[in-house]
Order: structure tokens, then sequence, then C-alpha cells
């Protein structure tokens, strides 16, 4: 698999410089899903350029999605007709869209699709994420059919974690991708 066939699916605001997924893509070569709008993110409009990239890669995709990223790669999974173009998706740290103070200023992102995804996927939480409770993150990761990784307490495993390049995720990715990447 070539290194642009793993697209990072940042969350509402975009991943910074200093975050993982920045890094990732400026280390690895993977590419990035650019959304229209960071700031007013809407469902519909995520999962149509989702869908796009998707449509647009030769050969199969690895998806690695961040905070509302992991609600998008759901959300996308219960209405694409191309779930089968994916080989597997690292989600880390869901946001939690449905908590009552990010439903008003992300309103087209409930419900969280919470069906099962068609493609192998691995889930990563906190126990001390600021968007998403431990209980919930778990709830998700069961209900999607991901395997659960505890990564203890690293807020929003985002830049202030202080993970750097964090190669126990890409020791995960790399699970997922079959080590093909």
């Amino acid at each position: 698999m070539k290194p642009d066939n793993v697209l990072i699916l940042p969350g509402w605001q975009n991943s910074g410089p200093d975050h993982w997924q920045s890094r990732w893509e400026a280390l690895h070569g993977y590419r990035r899903v650019d959304q229209h709008d960071w700031m007013r993110p809407r469902r519909g409009d995520w999962i149509a350029q989702l869908e796009d990239v998707i449509l647009a890669t030769d050969g199969p995709v690895v998806l690695v999605a961040h905070s509302l990223g992991c609600i998008l790669t759901a959300a996308w999974a219960e209405v694409s007709r191309s779930t089968g173009r994916v080989q597997g998706a690292l989600l880390v740290a869901p946001g939690d869209a449905e908590r009552d103070e990010l439903r008003g200023v992300l309103p087209s992102w409930s419900p969280i699709v919470r069906q099962r995804l068609p493609f192998p996927s691995v889930l990563v939480g906190s126990r001390n994420d600021p968007y998403c409770t431990w209980d919930r993150a778990q709830g998700l990761a069961g209900d999607w059919g991901a395997r659960f990784i505890d990564l203890g307490e690293r807020g929003h495993i985002n830049a202030e974690s202080g993970l750097g390049d964090w190669p126990q995720g890409r020791a995960l990715l790399l699970d997922c991708a079959g080590s093909q990447i």
C-alpha cells in the first residue's frame, strides 16, 4: 500500500502542526482529507468529501481518525457503498458530539452512528479525555466492533498529550494495515 492511501481524518478545527496526525503526514507521506469548513463542520459535507477522496484513491485505504474524525468514519460507513475499499481504521479519542456542550456547536453530528463498522478497527481511548468519557469511548468501541486500547490518562490524545511522533500509535496503525505501509 502506498503511503498516500493512508487517509488522515482530523477532528473539529483540524490538527495543528504538533499533532501526531500532522507529524505522521510529514514523516510518512500519509494524506490528510481536507474539509471545506473546519470550524463549522457539517456531517453531510464531511461525508461527501471523504467519499470523494476514497473514490479518487487507487486501491485500498486505511483511515486514521481523531476526535470528530472517528464520528465521521462511522457516519460515512453507514451511507457509503465504498466501505469495501477500507482495509482498516485507527480511531483515536472519539469526540462525543452528543455531549450538551458540543451539541450546540456541532448540531449535524447527533445522533452518533452506533452501528458495527464493516471493516476492522481499533479505538484508542484516554481515561481523562475532556471530550469523551471513558465509559462512552468503550461503548463506542463496542458498538463499532473495534478493539479497544486503553492509553491511560493522556487527555484528548492530541498535541497537548505530549506524544510527539507517537510510535505506539503508529504500531497500532501498521497492525490495522497488515504492516503493508
